[in-house]
């Protein structure tokens, strides 16, 4: 059998013209195991695959983000984008539960850990096999499926799942055990509970109004627990990945982008793959974000982009398009930030009949 290298040897003789140096015996094998059409055609592959990388290369090592990233140990330069966003908006708080969509290579999560930290909850979805960031929680597989999906709500069904535990520390000199209090200790607290109430309702004329707030808030929450919504931050940079090719060797788990996509060059192509993705983010909002939830997903401009944005208005309480700074400029892509989900929306008026199963 012909080596590897023997193999890669004649391909690279052919793509430059200089077939006669190899021996007649080689070449020979050659065309009998690899004909020379689909030689021809995998070494342009191979020869735009290379120039493709070199430029890549050429560009991040003169992208002062991308420096940046570096030096502060993120995963990407995509950071900086959420941390923008976030500058702008206020997305995170302390205790959050955050679903990443499209996480690898993981700058997104790395970001929501440290701005829900403490208690918060980040996981990450991707069909790209990656190392997850310190403190996120990860599933691989499409999201694109239902099943997927499905598995996803149930790991997010338990609100202590994937939580970090926080340590709690004793002190010595107190007692371990607390006394517990008696049944009629119990029933005068509520007593004087009650008098306390009655006498700020008496005092403010506002006060049964706040009442009335604060129970509507009540029943909301607990609306969203029966209907399964216990995420108050959705975030997607899906974009869809190249099939791997090449590569299998290679440690994917440390360098998921040999599969992840900037663009295929072709627009129409690129806009209408990122609708897709965020039809299928946007329909994941809808069943697991709580009311009062935000969203922030990535799209390729293009001519449906205002059908989604209509779509988000109808869901949340305010929408923003924004292009950070850290985004390249001859990118294409932008953000949607949706903020503040409403409560009891019409799922057909959102998501309309052709919903993704």
């Amino acid at each position: 059998m012909l080596s590897h290298y023997v193999l890669r040897a004649s391909l690279r003789s052919r793509s430059n013209g200089l077939l006669s140096q190899l021996p007649p015996s080689i070449e020979h094998c050659v065309d009998q195991i690899w004909p020379n059409s689909h030689r021809n055609f995998h070494a342009s592959s191979l020869v735009e695959a290379s120039s493709s990388s070199t430029r890549w290369k050429k560009r991040q090592s003169t992208d002062s983000y991308a420096r940046e990233a570096k030096v502060q140990g993120l995963k990407s330069r995509a950071a900086f984008k959420l941390l923008e966003i976030d500058a702008k908006y206020r997305i995170f708080k302390k205790g959050q539960t955050v679903v990443d969509l499209g996480y690898a290579p993981g700058s997104w999560s790395q970001v929501a850990v440290e701005r829900t930290k403490p208690g918060g909850r980040i996981v990450g979805i991707d069909i790209i096999p990656a190392q997850p960031p310190k403190g996120v929680s990860t599933i691989q597989g499409n999201f694109l499926s239902s099943e997927v999906r499905e598995v996803v709500k149930r790991f997010l069904s338990d609100p202590d799942r994937g939580r970090p535990k926080i340590q709690e520390t004793f002190d010595i000199s107190q007692p371990v055990v607390k006394p517990t209090p008696s049944y009629i200790d119990l029933e005068r607290h509520l007593d004087d509970n009650h008098k306390e109430d009655q006498i700020k309702l008496e005092g403010d004329p506002q006060g049964t109004e706040k009442v009335m707030v604060a129970e509507k808030e009540k029943s909301r929450k607990a609306e969203d627990r029966v209907m399964g919504r216990m995420v108050d931050v959705v975030l997607s940079d899906m974009s869809a990945p190249w099939d791997q090719t090449t590569g299998f060797w290679k440690r994917s788990l440390s360098d998921p982008y040999i599969r992840m996509m900037n663009t295929s060059g072709i627009s129409f192509k690129d806009h209408a793959g990122s609708m897709d993705l965020c039809a299928a983010a946007l329909q994941f909002g809808f069943d697991t974000l709580k009311t009062g939830g935000h969203f922030v997903v990535k799209f390729y401009q293009g001519s449906e982009d205002k059908q989604l944005e209509v779509q988000l208005k109808r869901l949340f309480g305010s929408v923003h398009r924004e292009k950070p700074d850290s985004s390249r400029s001859e990118s294409k892509e932008a953000y949607f930030v949706a903020l503040r989900r409403k409560h009891n929306v019409n799922r057909e008026s959102v998501l309309g009949t052709n919903q993704i199963t």
